[in-house]
This record gives C-alpha cells, sequence and structure tokens, in this order.
C-alpha cells in the first residue's frame, strides 16, 4: 500500500475505525441517546488520541486520501455536531442522495438471509459486548464494495454479528469519505456514471436468486389478464335487435293418431303384414322382415313378460315408470324395435345404450353412471347379445366396471309368454310422463340422460311428418345409429305413426360396401333417405364403375349432420357425381338437431313450400370474434356454411348470447340457438341444477323484458337466422374453445384440414 507524509498506515487506520466504531454502533441502531449520554459526545482526546506515525516516503502515484486523518476526523466532529444540535439519534439506515440503493441490501455469501426479523439486530446489550473482530469476516466483502471505486459511496453499510445476522454499520466512518474534500452531508458522490455501475452491481447483488413461490403463479395470471384484453379494433356487431322467429303451426284438421302406441295397435290389426322394418346382414342380403302385425304381438307378449312374469320375492319386480336398459348392438334394429315398443306399452321407460365389449371398458363406466343414476335394474337384450358379452365364473354376465347390479333378461320369442285374449296394456294416451330416456355424451366424457315425454314424442313425430311430407307406405333407407337422434326419431318413431317401410343398413355393412345404401335405395325405390355426410363422402370414393345405381326415386335426401360446417362440400361433391344418376339439387335437405332439443331445423323441398337453399361464405375473423362479416369464396380464411333450412312446425326460436344473461344476438351476432316447442327433451334425468339453465332458459331483450311467458331450450348449437329465415348453424357450444377473448371451434379446424390441400397448406392452418 501506498501512502504519503502525513498519512496513516493502513493498521494504523484500522485501528482508529475500530475506536470509532466502538463508540457510535448503538447510536446507529436507534437507541435512545440518553442512554448512553457519555459515548453520545466525543471529547478531544478521544477523536484525535492516535497520532500518525512516520513512514519512509513512497512513490507518489498514491491511493486517494480516504485514511487521511485530518479529513476523517474533521467529518465525524462535523457529523455529531449536527446531530447533537438536533437532539436526536443517528439513523440505523442512511442513503446516499444520488445512490438509491445502499450496501445493507447486499447480503454477504455466508450469513443468513436479511429477511430475518431485525428487532434481534437491535438488541443493544449484545451490540455493545459484541467484540469488534467479530466483524472482521465480513470485511473482505464489505470492503470490496465499497473501495470498489474512490468515488463512490454509501451512507451505510452491514456487519454481522455472531449470530450470522446482518447488522447496520455506522454511516460517519472514514471508509465512506469520497474525494480530496470531505463535505458535512456525508456520502454525495464525485462521479455518477462509476456510481452508476455500482448501482447496478447492487441490484444484481441484493436480486434473489429465486422468486417466492406465489410470484411463479402470479405473473402468469397477470400475463393471462392481459391477454384477455379486448382489442379496441375487433369487429362488433352492428345489426339490430334480433326477434323471435315463429315456425309454421302444426296443421290443423289432420287425423293425427292420439298417441304414438295407438297408431301401432292401429297398423297391427288392420295392416297386419304391411312391412315395418328390414333387416340386412352384412353382405346386404335382406334376412328378416318385421312386419307391422308381429311388432304388435311381440311387443303385447314382452310387455305382458314384463308386468307379470318377473317377480322378486313374490312381488312384481317392476313398477309403472321403472326404467329399463336396452342393451342390443346396431346390427339388431328389430329386436331392439320389440324391446323399446314393449317397454312403451308396460308403462316402463326404456333407456337404449350401447353394447359394454370389455369389463373395463372406460366409454361403460360412464353409461354405468347414467344406469345407477336412473336407478335401472334391469337390461333387456337378444340370446347373440348375451353369448357375445364377457362372463363370469358362474356363468352368467359379468359385472361391468362402474355399473349398478343388473337382472339380464333376453327377450328372444320363446322367453316370452303370450298373454291372456282379455289382458290389455295399461299404456293408453300421451301424457306428462317419461317415455325414454336418451343418452349424451359431454365434451368431458361424463354421460347424462335426457329425459323425453310421451307428449314431446308425440309432438315431434307430427312435426316431422309434416316438415318432411311423410305418407303410408312410403320406404325409407336408414343409415344412422337406430338408437338415438335422428336414427331413432325418423326409423323407429316416426315411421310406424306413419306406416313407414324402414329399411336399416348396419354399420358394418357400409364398411364393407359404402355403396350399399344407394344400391338399396335403388332397389326398393325408396322415397327418402336418411344419412350423414361422411355416408355420401364413402360413396363418392366407392362409385367408380357403378353404372346401373339411379336416385330418382328419392324425394328426400335427409343428411342428419348437416349442422357440420364440412358437410357442405360432401353435400356439393355428392349432387355433381350423382346428378346425372337421377339425383335432383332440390332433394338434398340437411337439418340440424341436439339431444336436448331434438330436431331444430330442417330444409324442405320446394314442393313442401321451402325456400331456395342458400350458403353463407363468411369470415373466420369475424367469427372469431362472435360477429357475422360475408367474405369472398376464393379465400382459404373463410368458412363457408350451408342453411339448415326452417325451424320445425310448432316451434319458436331465438339466438341469445352464449355467456351470461341470455340476452337476444343482434342480427349480425353468433349466439346460441334456443327453441320453444312441446317437441323437445324435458330434462337431464335426476340433475335439477344443470336441468333449470339448459330446458328452462328465459331469453330477454336488451332491456331486460322476457321473450315469452314460457320458457326455452338451449340447443348447444351455435347460429344465426339468416335470409328467408333460414337457420345456419356454425359450430357447438361443446366444441368451443376460447383463446384470450377470440373464440374458435373444434368443427373449424376438420373444414380447415378438409378445405386445403394437406400436403402443401395444412400445417399453415388459417
Amino acid at each position: 500500500m501506498f501512502v504519503e507524509a502525513g498519512d496513516i498506515t493502513q493498521k494504523g487506520y484500522e485501528k482508529k475505525r475500530a475506536k470509532l466504531l466502538a463508540r457510535y454502533i448503538p447510536l446507529i441502531q436507534g437507541v435512545d441517546p440518553s442512554l448512553q449520554a457519555e459515548n453520545r459526545i466525543p471529547g478531544p482526546s478521544q477523536t484525535t488520541a492516535v497520532a500518525p506515525k512516520q513512514q519512509k516516503p513512497r512513490p507518489t502515484n498514491s491511493r486517494d486520501e480516504r485514511f487521511r486523518s485530518d479529513v476523517h476526523t474533521e467529518a465525524v466532529q462535523a457529523a455529531l455536531a449536527k446531530y447533537k444540535e438536533r437532539k436526536m439519534p443517528m439513523p440505523s439506515k442512511r442513503r446516499s442522495v444520488l445512490v438509491h440503493s445502499s450496501v445493507e441490501t447486499y447480503t454477504p455469501p455466508d450469513t443468513s438471509s436479511a429477511s430475518e426479523d431485525e428487532g434481534s439486530l437491535r438488541r443493544p446489550g449484545r451490540l455493545t459486548s459484541t467484540p469488534l473482530q467479530s466483524h472482521s469476516n465480513v470485511e473482505p466483502w464489505l470492503d470490496r464494495v465499497i473501495q470498489g471505486s474512490s468515488t463512490s459511496s454509501s451512507a451505510s453499510s452491514t456487519s454481522s454479528h455472531p449470530g450470522g445476522r446482518p447488522a447496520a454499520a455506522p454511516s460517519a466512518t472514514a471508509a465512506t469519505l469520497t474525494g480530496p474534500v470531505a463535505h458535512a452531508h456525508i456520502g454525495v458522490p464525485v462521479n455518477s456514471r462509476v456510481s452508476s455501475k455500482i448501482q447496478q452491481l447492487l441490484n444484481t447483488l441484493k436480486r434473489p436468486k429465486r422468486p417466492p413461490l406465489k410470484e411463479f403463479f402470479v405473473d402468469d395470471f397477470e400475463e393471462l389478464l392481459e391477454v384477455q384484453q379486448p382489442d379496441p379494433n375487433q369487429p362488433k356487431p352492428e345489426g339490430s335487435q334480433t326477434a323471435v322467429l315463429k315456425g309454421e303451426p302444426l296443421a290443423v284438421g289432420t287425423a293425427w293418431p292420439p298417441s304414438l302406441l295407438a297408431a301401432l295397435q292401429r297398423w297391427g290389426t288392420t295392416q297386419p303384414k304391411a312391412p315395418c322394418l328390414t333387416a340386412l346382414d352384412t353382405a346386404g342380403k335382406a334376412i328378416y322382415t318385421l312386419t307391422y302385425g308381429k311388432l304388435w304381438s311381440r311387443s303385447l307378449k314382452l310387455a305382458y313378460t314384463l308386468l307379470n312374469k318377473l317377480t322378486s320375492k313374490n312381488e312384481p319386480l317392476l313398477k309403472p315408470g321403472d326404467r329399463v336398459a336396452l342393451v342390443f348392438p346396431n346390427s339388431d334394429p328389430v329386436m331392439f324395435m320389440v324391446g323399446f315398443y314393449g317397454c312403451l306399452l308396460a308403462e316402463l321407460v326404456p333407456v337404449p345404450i350401447e353394447v359394454p365389449l370389455t369389463r373395463k371398458d372406460a366409454g361403460s363406466q360412464q353409461v354405468g353412471f347414467l344406469l345407477g343414476s336412473c336407478g335401472v335394474a334391469l337390461a333387456l337384450t337378444t340370446d347373440a347379445c348375451q353369448k357375445g358379452l364377457p362372463k363370469a365364473q358362474t356363468g352368467e354376465v359379468a359385472a361391468f366396471k362402474g355399473w349398478p347390479p343388473l337382472a339380464w333378461l333376453v327377450i328372444d320369442g320363446k322367453h316370452l309368454t303370450k298373454p291372456p285374449k282379455d289382458w290389455h296394456p295399461p299404456a293408453r294416451d300421451a301424457g306428462a310422463g317419461t317415455a325414454y330416456i336418451e343418452y349424451k355424451t359431454s365434451k368431458e366424457g361424463s354421460t347424462v340422460g335426457v329425459t323425453v315425454s310421451h307428449a314431446s314424442l308425440l309432438a315431434q313425430c307430427r312435426a316431422l311428418t309434416q316438415a318432411c311430407g311423410y305418407s303410408e307406405a312410403e320406404t325409407l333407407t336408414n343409415v344412422l345409429d337406430f338408437k338415438r337422434d335422428a336414427g331413432l326419431w325418423h326409423g323407429v318413431l316416426t315411421s310406424v305413426m306413419n306406416r313407414m317401410h324402414v329399411v336399416s343398413i348396419p354399420y358394418a355393412l357400409m364398411k364393407v360396401n359404402p355403396l350399399s345404401w344407394i344400391q338399396k335405395v335403388c332397389s326398393y325405390k325408396a322415397r327418402a333417405a336418411l344419412v350423414k355426410s361422411r355416408d355420401m363422402h364413402w360413396s363418392l370414393l366407392a362409385q367408380r364403375g357403378q353404372r346401373d345405381v339411379s336416385l330418382s326415386s328419392l324425394r328426400m335426401l335427409i343428411v342428419a349432420d348437416g349442422a357440420n360446417p364440412w358437410s357442405i362440400s360432401s353435400c356439393d361433391a355428392f349432387l355433381n357425381v350423382f346428378q346425372s344418376r337421377g339425383l335432383r339439387p332440390e332433394v338434398i335437405c340437411p337439418c340440424a338437431s341436439s339431444p336436448e332439443a331434438l330436431t331444430v331445423a330442417i330444409r324442405r323441398p320446394p314442393d313442401l313450400g321451402g325456400p331456395p337453399p342458400r350458403k353463407a361464405v363468411l369470415s373466420m375473423s369475424g367469427l372469431s370474434f362472435g360477429v357475422i362479416r360475408v367474405d369472398t369464396e376464393e379465400k382459404l380464411s373463410v368458412l363457408t356454411v350451408q342453411d339448415v333450412g326452417q325451424v320445425l312446425p310448432g316451434a319458436d326460436v331465438c339466438v341469445v348470447k352464449v355467456e351470461g344473461t341470455p340476452y337476444l344476438c343482434k342480427t349480425d351476432e353468433v349466439g346460441e340457438i334456443c327453441v320453444n316447442s312441446s317437441a323437445t327433451g324435458t330434462a337431464y334425468y335426476g340433475l335439477l341444477g344443470i336441468t333449470k339453465s339448459v330446458f328452462e332458459t328465459v331469453p330477454v331483450t336488451a332491456g331486460g323484458a322476457p321473450v315469452s311467458d314460457r320458457p326455452f331450450t338451449r340447443t348447444g348449437l351455435l347460429g344465426f337466422i339468416g335470409p328467408d329465415n333460414l337457420v345456419f348453424v356454425v359450430g357447438k357450444l361443446d366444441g368451443l374453445m376460447v383463446v384470450g377473448v377470440r373464440r374458435h371451434n373444434a368443427d373449424d379446424i376438420v373444414a380447415t384440414a378438409l378445405a386445403v390441400e394437406p400436403m402443401k397448406f395444412v400445417y399453415r392452418g388459417r
């Protein structure tokens, strides 16, 4: 170390500093000055006791003047005099005027965190009795920070007592004096450029190595909130408020049967040989045709057996209103139909479900929850189906995971008992009681049951008959699942009301021969066909080389999933190929439905009073904000949808906002379609809470006034009402994905993949 004449050595400086520290630490720590009156005012002998030792002259390129005794002594005296006049203790923490972060924020690497209880640092007994040598372990890092530049300063420093906790050092030490001239206002740096570097170093050192646990979550949450701030430039609906759209009234004066069972009895007794249902095998050959007489007699036998031959402890096993599971494969529509109508005649509630494949099938566990909540204790099946079910060691049908205990009844003819001639089924007319329960699987995978009353079932059959113009003895080719949805409503219920003949195409046959339904339309001269867009797509791929098929007999080709955005491409492509084979453009009739609302809308041919079909080319960006904006068809950033026809007869429809209070949407706004009709479902079985929110919605105007004195049913379909009062569907609530403030639909992703050439464009998306 280099010193000049008149300077003190480093060792001398350390001694001098030690004496000063011993006297003034208690003052810095905020102790009442009255407790240490004898230490507060140092005498001249205390501050000037050590005289500088003479040393050999050193080279002149010496260090700065921080260690000159006269400089730091004068500064100490000035500071003490100042605080003596104010009659107040020295503060424990002071900050430089320019340097905003002091050394006290620096935690030495070998001490504990500065966040510990500061109260323990201010006990004067410990501080005054602590030998000054105990601070030596902090000196290296303290000096590094303070002496890093001769022009930097800090008004306070940190040291450590034996407990390992940091303690503040006095601010008026020689170590903190800078520059050639000592100021009474101690600690003002001369060079702010160097101070900023020290500032940056201190900021880095005081930053914790890892943030508190909660900050990991708070930061993400705040970012999420920032993302959800609406864009001021986003499109907003500008149209006028929509009104409730009323469908045409149900025809007055039509000789409707008083109930579906009355129609069954009528046709079963007056037209017993009329064909009701034809089942095909996987080769496409007709294996059995069920006549109306057979359907009536076999349903009667089943009803009698259920009510009189099933006993438990000498009591009937079943009573009116009990729920019964129907477990039939998709290849056996005949036995399903017998089971369904047998339950209705016995005043029991059928619950059609899928056949369980394994004991631990994940899907069947959700079905088990449905069966348990419905209180199902009996399952109906066929001999062939039961043989294929998993068995327990006893030979009985195995208990499926999550299912309630069930008794199994095989309903093939030999297992049923013929009723006495004077026996009549208890069921008579269509009332408010439950007719059947249809299962619905939500996007989370849970399965709930939708209750359909006898009155709703009858109203649905009447509305479909009027909308589709069904007449007696017509033939309908059905490719859909006959246990639920449109396949059940058209192919099992409405067909019986009108004494129609249904040709049921099993799914297994479609996989082998996708053209089978077209061949059956041709061979049976079917007037109507019930398909999905996938069936039209498959038949297009398989039709090459087929010259002998004709679709000229069709007056309605009902596309049951017409609400899917990609169905329009299947419809257009199918028409392009088969128009030369007798298919007329007006025959294609897309429709929209949901388990809760049943059929919502269906396109009618012109001879039934339907307006010309429409299509809408919509901006995908606008749709993501829930706004309808017409675009051009050439772009990849558009969604082209077709209408799904007019509202069902006897129904009122409105479109409401997706979230919050069900306010009516504006004319250019996408919302959820709601239906008020006697032909909708009535409840989720046993679930009162969500039933109220879905089946008892009260849409209101912008002013808050209810639009009707009757509640509406939410359909789960997202769309709008277009020109000619045609309904358009652009997605489903179950497929809605909200990213920030923008809404996207799972169906749109599929439509995107189908709209572009996958090998070149699909990776870009739209």
